[in-house]
């Protein structure tokens, strides 16, 4: 197997997973480069959501390499490890903390390295408070800090987790499904925060709704049947024959 690329944030090289003897993957390979904001299609079962447990350390691959920022070998690692090392993960459905304020969720994921105890009795930094603020801006809830997080729209909700990811400063951020429930405006929003947020960092988004993905304007990998079926533009892949027959047809 060729070895990893020294500067990719993220190299697949022939990932293959089954459960129950379906091919959930199937000799996968990707490479993400740093600062790379990519989007991943393709139809329900193609192995989206795999490929990111794989990546999470979720589950474990039968086959294949998984390496991150270079030459940490992610199959060798937890959960736990693996989020140390920043790598932030975004479910479709978003959890916050909705009793408590904005400003609140996002100061509990700021010190959430430092556990119950150290969360409860530490006092915010000038530089802690500033992060803050800078993240509120970020994700266009300044005017909502002091507001409880049940009390946003859907879409506010998704912005502040993520914000609360933003906040654990990952190197690698994993978005399933951001725009899933928001309206046209959110989603249009929503596309130019991820722009934003890849000035700093890579993402690596997974999404249905092909306005939204054109909107990115970014490199799209379409997955079916949990390998690669076509990777570019998005006027390449959504022409590929292969991809409207699989995906874009249905």
């Amino acid at each position: 197997m060729a070895s990893p690329k020294p500067r990719s944030i993220l190299y697949l090289n022939g990932v293959s997973v089954s459960f129950d003897g379906f091919k959930a993957l199937n000799s996968l390979s990707m490479v993400i480069e740093p600062g790379e904001l990519r989007a991943i299609i393709g139809p329900n079962g193609a192995g989206k959501t795999t490929m990111m447990d794989i990546i999470t350390g979720k589950t474990r691959p039968n086959e294949g390499e998984v390496f991150f920022n270079g030459d940490i070998d992610l199959t060798k690692l937890d959960e736990a490890e693996i989020a140390q090392l920043g790598i932030g993960r975004k479910f479709q459905k978003p959890t916050v903390f909705e009793s408590h304020t904005v400003w609140d969720n996002l100061e509990l994921a700021l010190n959430r390295n430092r556990g119950v105890f150290g969360t409860l009795f530490y006092t915010l930094t000038p530089g802690d408070k500033a992060r803050i603020e800078e993240i509120l801006e970020t994700v266009r809830m300044t005017a909502r800090k002091n507001d409880y997080a049940a009390n946003l729209s859907h879409g506010q909700k998704q912005w502040l987790e993520i914000g609360m990811l933003l906040a654990q400063e990952p190197k690698l951020l994993l978005v399933d499904e951001p725009v899933a429930g928001m309206t046209d405006a959110e989603t249009s929003e929503t596309a130019i925060l991820l722009k934003e947020i890849a000035k700093t960092r890579s993402v690596v988004v997974v999404e249905h709704d092909m306005g939204f993905i054109r909107d990115l304007g970014v490199k799209v990998t379409c997955l079916a049947e949990g390998s690669v079926l076509a990777e570019g533009s998005i006027d390449f892949v959504s022409s590929d024959p292969k991809v409207i027959e699989n995906y874009l047809g249905r």
